[in-house]
């Protein structure tokens, strides 16, 4: 059958099995809007920016393992998009990125809102397209959506012109292809089991390559047959249960005293789908000291190029640990467990956190379950949530991990909360929320449950933190000295507002933002030199703590 272009495009995603797209309109893709309001089958939810869009895309892809979808115009829309590309890129999240452009014969004059959004999202993408030819857009969407999903996840950019929406052309549906992950070397794998068939002390290194291939059973299962502690990266948390006993908690610059003395002491480390970032693996050098490094990683890229391994096995985590399973002896390793729970025992005695946000983050067990969304911006609220906040299952944290990006947590936490349908949670700073407030009007039109903790500190806190310590306390713009009534404008917006002014209202405060029936604010009272503890300088090892919990 004969079909535009924009037809064309929303069949497409159809096959693909898109069910809600996030997007704001504009001329170069009027057509599309037309198509998807004629077609009336796919969600659109409209954000208040393109960016947020991008984010709301990301956070529904980790939250749901689908392929995310957003949707811009030309030149400004477009670019406004990138920052939640290279996001997405940074983190291996699949994500369909479409923009409208000029027509074909237009591109290259310097048509109005025209941009090679190609080439500026050439270096964030895994692969992008300019359709030229209708005969090549079906064609085209089905294999973007194949890449964003195949090997190591990612983005994927479809620029689409204005003629190409309106021609027509003939269209065939089709089944879309499933990504088969490559077969796992079985010789590597052979060295693997006998590594750690003579390993005493071996740890796990889970990170967010456990979350994408989905190998926290098999991840759990390695676990516990090698008798092994499991420290998770900022993006593999969820991965690996945190209420399991040989759970050590996070490892880095801001991860836990228990994981950074175990990984000392570790013999053998199986570093599982991360990519030993300089966030955890500080000064390489000493990190891989005394130690056999196992790296399993999809990634060819990845396997030696921050820490060298001796072993590795270029595959799909997944698969790769259920095929090491059944090659493996049982463990028995009580010494090596018993040395190690020590460590989280010595560590919980020790820990006494007077912060209000440790309080604050502590007291959400109360209210929520394993499967709650829990989103953030970047800053110190990211690293306290990471800390304070347990995750036993994946896809339940969702944070920016190797862009950073400050504003990702309104559009992220709003397309977990659309994508999983839960009451989810977003922990945020006064800093990150500053960027991303507009998206508050999204979340009160889509009637979301959503739960805003802000962490009000009046100030950037983590580079403040970082100018306590190494820049002599000169705070160069980093005391924010804004007057924004977070409350007022909660409700200016549509939401709710509500207050944590001491410990006394965490509870009850808590107990009526999530109550709630639609979006709540919760402004959260600290101190303007909390700071996150450990911390470890980067360039460092483990032994350069300079701050202990």
């Amino acid at each position: 059958m004969k079909l535009k272009g924009a037809e064309i495009l929303i069949q497409c995603l159809k096959e693909q099995g898109v069910d809600t797209v996030f997007g704001y309109p504009g001329g170069c893709v009027l057509d599309i809007y037309d198509a998807i309001y004629r077609d009336g089958s796919i969600r659109h939810i409209l954000t208040a920016h393109e960016q947020g869009a991008s984010h709301a895309a990301d956070g529904y892809a980790r939250a749901t393992g689908k392929t995310g979808v957003c949707l811009a115009t030309s030149g400004p829309g477009a670019t406004n998009l990138v920052t939640g590309i290279a996001t997405a890129y940074m983190d291996s999240v699949p994500l369909v990125a479409i923009t409208g452009n000029v027509t074909v014969s237009n591109l290259g004059r310097d048509s109005f809102q025209e941009v090679d959004i190609a080439g500026i999202t050439m270096p964030v993408t895994k692969h992008n397209y300019i359709v030229k030819d209708i005969t090549k857009l079906a064609q085209t969407v089905r294999e973007a959506f194949y890449i964003a999903n195949a090997g190591r996840k990612g983005p994927v950019l479809i620029d689409i012109p204005k003629n190409i929406q309106t021609e027509e052309c003939d269209y065939q549906p089709q089944a879309p292809e499933r990504y088969v992950p490559k077969a796992v070397p079985a010789q590597a794998l052979e060295r693997v089991r006998a590594a750690l068939e003579g390993a005493k002390r071996p740890l796990i290194l889970a990170g967010g390559g456990c979350v994408r291939s989905g190998a926290s059973q098999n991840l759990y299962a390695l676990a516990q047959k090698l008798q092994a502690p499991v420290c998770c990266t900022l993006m593999g948390l969820g991965a690996y249960p945190a209420s399991d006993g040989q759970y050590l908690g996070m490892i880095g610059m801001h991860g836990t005293d228990a994981a950074a003395k175990a990984f000392r002491r570790a013999d053998a480390v199986i570093a599982c789908g991360m990519r030993f970032s300089d966030r955890v693996a500080g000064n390489r050098e000493k990190f891989r000291e005394g130690k056999t490094i196992i790296q399993f990683d999809i990634d060819a890229a990845e396997i030696d190029k921050n820490v060298p391994a001796d072993l590795s096995v270029m595959a799909d985590v997944n698969e790769t640990l259920k095929s090491l399973l059944p090659l493996l002896e049982q463990g028995e390793r009580k010494e090596w467990l018993k040395e190690v729970s020590a460590y989280k025992e010595y560590e919980a005695a020790h820990f006494d956190s007077g912060l209000p946000a440790y309080r604050i983050l502590s007291a959400l067990k109360n209210f929520t379950d394993a499967d709650t969304p829990v989103a953030t911006d970047v800053g110190q609220h990211q690293m306290w949530a990471a800390q304070f906040c347990a995750f036993d299952k994946p896809r339940t944290f969702i944070s920016s991990g190797g862009l950073g990006t400050m504003g990702f947590g309104m559009g992220a936490a709003i397309g977990a909360c659309v994508g999983t349908g839960k009451k989810t949670v977003l922990v945020t700073g006064d800093g990150s929320f500053h960027m991303n407030l507009n998206e508050l009007c999204t979340a009160v039109s889509q009637k979301l449950p959503l739960i805003i903790l802000l962490m009000d500190n009046n100030c950037l806190g983590m580079v403040r933190q970082w100018q306590t310590l190494f820049y002599g306390k000169r705070y160069s713009q980093t005391t924010l000295d804004r007057k924004t009534d977070y409350c007022k404008l909660a409700e200016a917006f549509g939401a709710e507002g509500m207050t944590i002014a001491c410990e006394a209202d965490i509870l009850p405060v808590l107990g009526r933002a999530f109550a709630a029936e639609g979006p709540v604010l919760v402004d959260c009272k600290i101190g303007i030199d909390d700071k996150v503890l450990p911390m470890i300088a980067p360039g460092k090892s483990f032994d350069d703590i300079i701050t202990k919990i």
